[in-house]
């Protein structure tokens, strides 16, 4: 009886090369630099939703993200630090446009980065991200703002008649306080 040698394992198949990176390039060597680079990205992305000017006093939703981008740029993860929960829509959306911002710049100093960014988002739909901002309203703009005088117009003082003469034209006598410090409440020694 002949015994067939055994049949030689079929060898492993090679792996296709990588294309070449053709994508954005972050030189951030850092969390922080690369936040930035995030940023613009979303900006860049989304040029049409940013916020443009300070944002009001009251926004409708604040929300942290973090985020984990692989070595070309790939989301590879993200997850909320502080979720806008009350919105749910907000939270979506914003999950939404994460995603289809994707691959973000490659971290290529890095290798992979990991990151945190605040949405400030308003209730119009727009955003502004924490990193970019361009700050804050420290209150809501007054409905119908008062007009002031022209520069060239001098302040005018109002004149008073004296006590004297206002007592006269009502014809009463009015009593007029000699003191007008505050009395103290507090119990005597």
């Amino acid at each position: 009886m002949v015994v067939a040698p055994p049949a030689a394992p079929a060898p492993a198949p090679t792996p296709a090369p990588e294309p070449p990176f053709t994508g954005k390039v972050s030189l951030a060597t850092n969390e922080r630099d690369y936040r930035r680079d995030g940023a613009q990205h979303l900006y860049e992305r989304y040029g049409e939703r940013v916020f443009r000017g300070k944002l009001p006093p009251l926004v409708q939703a604040v929300a942290v993200m973090r985020l984990d981008i692989g070595p070309r740029g790939e989301l590879r993860h993200f997850e909320w630090m502080r979720a806008p929960d009350h919105v749910p829509h907000v939270k979506a959306e914003i999950e939404r446009l994460v995603r289809e911002a994707a691959p973000f710049p490659a971290p290529m100093r890095l290798g992979g980065v990991h990151y945190t960014d605040t949405w400030l988002w308003d209730k119009s739909g727009t955003f502004q991200l924490d990193t970019l901002t361009e700050g804050q309203l420290d209150r809501l703009p007054s409905m119908a703002a008062p007009k002031s005088p022209p520069a060239s117009a001098a302040p005018t003082a109002r004149k008073r008649a004296p006590a004297s003469a206002a007592r006269k034209a009502t014809g009463t006598a009015t009593r007029v306080a000699q003191d007008s410090a505050p009395t103290s409440t507090l119990p005597a020694r």
